[in-house]
């Protein structure tokens, strides 16, 4: 199934992996990655997709494999 307009074909599991890792706040995993909040809320709902260096920072925070956190939607 083809994405909607404007939609990225990846999906992500970041809200899940933060709520699992103690109730993490976007803030926090944005500060463990460098990034500011206002991005990993983009990230994070789908509206931007991260460098490569990004997603394996945001998989490592969370100690998963790059497809735990990252998926691509078919």
């Amino acid at each position: 199934m083809a994405p909607g307009p404007g939609a990225l074909p990846i999906v992500n599991q970041i809200r899940r992996l933060r709520f699992q890792h103690g109730e993490m706040t976007q803030s926090e995993l944005a500060q463990k990655i460098g990034m500011t909040r206002q991005t990993v809320a983009a990230i994070e709902a789908g509206k931007y997709s991260p460098s490569l260096e990004a997603a394996f920072r945001i998989a490592h925070v969370f100690g998963a494999a790059l497809d735990e956190v990252f998926q691509w939607e078919e």
